[in-house]
């Protein structure tokens, strides 16, 4: 087992990674009720797992549950079950669950106690780590929420052998983020070992899970609440997130065109090498994510103009100045609404792989 920590304003989070699921009670405070938030696939396959709890509460599956009405009807639940201020809040589950733990945890009862169980790779290396929550409010990602530290996040190998493909694509673009820019040894190393993580090798999951946890915990650690270094965490996200609206495409999808466009783009300021460009772009081939896809440019040009980076007439953009090393620059609007297009231009007719 590899323990992470971060320690910020919004309090302690330890984070475990390659501790199972069996053992999560070893972790908990023993003088609180537990309640469990999990969705359905969740609880059906590892529901029988769980630590013993007062109250299990699922709340569906997919994007379109992260609301303020799942929120509310989490509440309604706590409510009924008479919970207080004394109680834990665990969510089981992605990152959706996660999000929306969190967010409850924060705001029920002007706040209680709460941690994780990630069972998604996106969830373990990304979601769960950090202490953002926070749901979509009008078809926009997370733009009602909160930053609050879980006090323990668990991450159990064994959920990532049970993801679909397109779900474990999720995990890897933001695990190629972290490499990206933050640490160019880990980026050679997941060049070196990207066959063997798409075959889920144990002992490369378990080291690679850790590696990005250490990472982002210590970007976390400087910058909790994304006032400045925090800001590079979002590679990819910007054009990712306005594609994720537009097109429908899943987080892990959208984000990789979304990295492949931001070195593109940094190259084009004369910050990139071209071969970085092509080594990137070759990484997210190697697992399973695509470069391209065919989205609306004014669509895709209107939601990334209501992106949470945007302030006045630029957006916080996060460029590449070399493989590992990233910088957060203020790209005018008006120049994204120059490139978009043609970047969209370019990527009609082609399917994401």
């Amino acid at each position: 087992m590899r323990i992470h920590e971060i320690t910020g304003q919004a309090g302690r989070s330890r984070i475990l990674v390659g501790e199972v699921m069996e053992e999560a009670a070893r972790f908990l405070p023993e003088d609180c009720p537990l309640f469990i938030v999990t969705d359905d696939n969740v609880q059906r396959t590892w529901g029988h797992r769980f630590p013993e709890a007062r109250t299990v509460i699922p709340i569906g599956t997919g994007e379109g549950i992260k609301t303020l009405e799942t929120v509310r009807d989490v509440c309604s639940r706590l409510l009924e079950a008479e919970a207080d201020r004394s109680v834990f809040l665990m969510g089981i589950g992605g990152g959706i669950v996660c999000d929306i733990t969190g967010f409850v945890a924060s705001t029920y009862l002007r706040g209680v106690r709460f941690g994780y169980m990630a069972t998604t790779l996106l969830a373990q290396v990304d979601a769960a780590v950090g202490g953002k929550t926070g749901v979509n409010f009008m078809g926009y990602k997370n733009m009602i929420g909160t930053f609050n530290q879980p006090e323990i996040v668990l991450c159990d190998p064994r959920h990532i052998a049970t993801l679909p493909p397109s779900e474990l694509g999720c995990g890897f673009a933001e695990i190629v983020k972290h490499a990206a820019i933050a640490d160019g040894a880990y980026f050679r190393e997941l060049e070196r070992l990207g066959v063997k993580a798409l075959d889920l090798d144990p002992g490369v999951m378990e080291a690679i899970v850790s590696r990005s946890v250490e990472i982002k915990a210590r970007v976390v650690g400087r910058d909790e609440k994304e006032a400045g270094e925090r800001r590079k965490l979002n590679f990819g996200h910007t054009l990712g997130h306005a594609l994720e609206k537009t097109t429908g495409m899943r987080h892990g999808h959208a984000v990789s065109v979304g990295m492949a466009f931001a070195a593109r783009l940094s190259a084009e300021k004369g910050l990139l090498s071209q071969s970085a460009v092509e080594r990137l772009e070759n990484l997210l081939g190697v697992l399973d994510l695509p470069v391209r896809a065919d989205a609306n440019a004014a669509a895709v040009i209107e939601a990334l103009g209501r992106d949470k980076k945007r302030q006045g007439d630029v957006v916080h953009f996060v460029l590449l100045r070399g493989i590992g090393e990233a910088a957060v620059e203020k790209i005018p609007l008006a120049l994204l609404r120059t490139l978009i297009p043609e970047t969209v231009a370019a990527l009609d007719g082609s399917t994401p792989r």
